[in-house]
């Protein structure tokens, strides 16, 4: 299960009546040019499949963004098979974070490839708020799915 399962938070906030979603670029050379259809909520994968879904998720928040998940109320959000294969999982919380403060983990890789050297790069370089309808433009098509059933959920 570990290699092939994440989960995530869908942190949201409302203004002036709109939702709007944070949502995270990925780090690394290769997405630096890659913009619609690759930003995410932050996420990342369990490495035990014992451990708690729910857990992965608060914790892989807080490390790409460098901030806990607020002590409230979650949402359910379900799960979602992305295109290679990966099962998401997520929960949505309201809060509210400066993306200027959001600072997040590194990973380690051959930058450039063949030369020899290992280079370190946040696996998300930037969060941003969206409006629900530019952070459909901007997710990854499969975790579009979790901001409808947040504004249903919200609608009640």
């Amino acid at each position: 299960m570990s290699s092939r399962v994440s989960a995530g938070i869908l942190l949201y906030r409302v203004r002036a009546g709109r939702l709007e979603v944070l949502l995270g670029h990925p780090g690394g050379p290769w997405a630096r040019a890659k913009d619609a259809g690759h930003w995410s909520i932050p996420k990342g994968e369990v490495d035990d499949e014992r451990e708690d879904l729910l857990e992965v998720a608060r914790r892989e928040f807080a490390e790409e963004t460098g901030h806990p998940v607020a002590p409230r109320a979650l949402v359910a959000l379900g799960e979602t098979r992305q295109k290679g294969g990966k099962l998401v999982h997520a929960w949505a919380v309201e809060g509210d974070l400066d993306p200027a403060s959001a600072a997040s983990n590194t990973f380690e890789m051959e930058w450039p490839p063949g030369s020899g050297r290992r280079e370190a790069f946040p696996e998300i370089d930037r969060v941003e708020w969206f409006s629900a309808a530019e952070a459909r433009r901007r997710i990854k098509e499969a975790q579009v799915v979790f901001i409808d059933r947040l504004e249903a959920v919200l609608r009640g």
